[in-house]
């Protein structure tokens, strides 16, 4: 019998996802592809543009999906349950440990690209004191170690959940997944009860 499956995510969704992703500062490693780190460090704030242009389009298409509720303050409160593998809550289309991911990518990529335009030399730092730029580069490097924390959570949390990844890669999630891990969001896409 073939699963019955249900889009989780369209075509356009899924490439805007990678594309933000391709641009994640762990890829750093990937800038001796430049050549040099003089080159890498020319075409850092370009790239750094690109990534938050292409969160800002995830930001507008997922904002109102976003808000904690307090069935997401229930997930939060027993996230070692949900760890077991014991969903808590009637959890829409996101739980709390994605809409806590979600609000610190806002945080973090807005602030990394208004510090990295007061640094952004040749460009903007000479509007600027140097005290201010080196406050944007304290808080610039603060908000990326943030970020890479927060995407390695979001990336071990997606191998965790069996099925997940496949709604990146595929766009699609079992009924069985939906059910499990997303009750409300299950009802609203399939207008079943249970």
């Amino acid at each position: 019998m073939k699963e019955k499956l249900i889009q989780r995510y369209s075509a356009a969704e899924r490439i805007n996802h990678w594309v933000v992703a391709c641009f994640y500062p762990a890829f750093f490693w990937l800038t001796g592809i430049f050549g040099t780190p003089q080159l890498a460090r020319i075409v850092h704030p370009f790239i750094g543009v690109v990534m938050f242009l292409g969160f800002a389009r995830q930001f507008f298409r997922y904002y109102h999906h976003n808000f904690i509720t307090d069935e997401d303050k229930k997930w939060m409160k027993a996230v070692g349950e949900v760890m077991k593998g014991n969903e808590v809550g009637d959890i829409g289309r996101y739980n709390g440990g994605q809409k806590g991911m979600f609000w610190l990518m806002v945080a973090c990529t807005s602030l990394l690209l208004v510090t990295g335009v007061i640094a952004w030399r040749p460009y903007f730092a000479e509007l600027f004191p140097i005290p201010l730029i080196r406050f944007a580069l304290l808080v610039h490097a603060s908000a990326a170690l943030a970020l890479i924390a927060g995407i390695v959570v979001h990336v071990y949390a997606a191998i965790w959940v069996k099925g997940t990844i496949r709604a990146m890669a595929e766009g699609v999630v079992t009924h069985a997944w939906a059910k499990k891990h997303h009750p409300k969001w299950y009802r609203e896409m399939t207008g079943k009860e249970s």
